[in-house]
């Protein structure tokens, strides 16, 4: 029999190709649960042959270049070894004739793309597009015995996080992706350029991707520390336009922006972002980071416990001065900004029901 032929009508109806990318790109499980023995998946796969291996155990059915979504699904079935479908037969290639089959569920265990490759899934401008990428990310446990090989790079993971699903894969959250970018990114603009975006997109806060990077290690390397000091800048002034935003869309008294409090004669109280002398109510946005130090494998970050003690220290010091201290964080600002307009309304309201607060000097900041 012709190599070129299929084993059987009824086993591969090879008229065209199925517009589902899992009929295209099959594991070596799969089709021996197909019916097709691995000499005839090796025959067909010959220099001339109809089909190609992508990677070791995947095979692309067709012998054109790979599509961006066939290279995705491959490193997919690569790293996570899935099972075969139990459907018996496989997936129908259709003619013009022919309707293609409804898509299969195919599981990719608890493998994630992640990195460039999921920060593109995301749609981020800075990074390139799926198919120029000559590496595609990919999270797997620690314990998955295989190795990094072509287009599939291995990045192991003593706890993995849940994924986002993208067109049914499963990706990494974007602070684990751009902690995975950046770890293969040694250009300084290029890292600021993906952190900014993150945090600018409205993907994830600012003090979220710099723990991402401290628990990676990659706080160790002065192109990231250079390229954090930009993004906490950027996080920053996001959440005080937000906090602009609440103050006058939700029609609240103007405050003082962004001011130090101290007693009269007396020793500094810490500075607040936003505060009604009258009423004696602060906000104080919370865009702490943790410091470099800290990895995944190495406990909690101390210094980031130490930066909260410190904030904690200050808002008791004042509110037993009589202050109301409302503590406002980037993503409740992004996130809900009329409850959080409501919480600071309340603030305000109570104050007449409160004793008078002690007298302090605001400063400019």
């Amino acid at each position: 029999m012709n190599n070129n032929t299929p084993v059987s009508p009824r086993t591969f109806p090879l008229g065209g190709l199925s517009a589902d990318v899992r009929s295209r790109v099959l594991s070596s499980a799969q089709l021996r649960e197909h019916g097709v023995p691995a000499g005839r998946v090796a025959a067909r796969c010959r220099a001339g042959g109809p089909w190609q291996q992508l990677l070791p155990g995947v095979f692309l059915l067709h012998s054109g270049p790979p599509t961006a979504e066939e290279r995705l699904h491959a490193v997919l079935l690569y790293a996570g070894r899935p099972t075969a479908t139990g459907s018996g037969e496989v997936p129908v290639q259709p003619g013009p004739d022919t309707p293609a089959p409804a898509p299969a569920t195919v599981p990719y265990s608890t493998v994630m793309v992640t990195g460039l490759a999921a920060l593109s899934l995301y749609g981020f401008s800075s990074a390139p597009p799926l198919l120029t990428l000559e590496r595609i990310d990919v999270l797997v446990p620690r314990t998955r015995r295989l190795r990094s090989t072509g287009c599939a790079r291995l990045i192991r993971a003593h706890v993995l996080p849940l994924p986002e699903l993208i067109d049914g894969r499963p990706v990494a959250p974007v602070a684990r992706a751009v902690a995975d970018a950046v770890a293969h990114l040694s250009d300084a603009a290029s890292v600021v350029e993906v952190l900014t975006e993150a945090v600018r997109s409205g993907h994830c806060d600012p003090a979220t991707v710099v723990r991402e990077l401290s628990q990676s290690g990659l706080l160790s390397r002065q192109h990231v520390v250079d390229a954090v000091d930009t993004l906490l800048a950027e996080g920053r002034s996001l959440a005080e336009g937000r906090l602009y935003e609440l103050v006058r869309s939700y029609g609240l008294p103007e405050p003082v922006w962004n001011v130090d409090l101290r007693l009269p004669g007396g020793p500094h109280l810490g500075g607040v972002d936003a505060y009604w002398p009258e009423r004696a109510v602060a906000i104080e946005l919370d865009t702490r980071a943790p410091r470099p130090g800290g990895r995944r494998d190495a406990g909690p970050d101390l210094s980031d416990d130490e930066q909260w003690s410190a904030t904690v220290r200050k808002r008791e010091h004042l509110e037993l001065l009589g202050i109301t201290v409302v503590h406002l964080t980037p993503r409740k600002l992004r996130e809900s900004l009329e409850q959080q307009a409501t919480v600071v309304r309340t603030a305000l309201m109570a104050a007449d029901d409160r004793d008078p607060a002690a007298r302090v000097v605001v400063l400019p900041r």
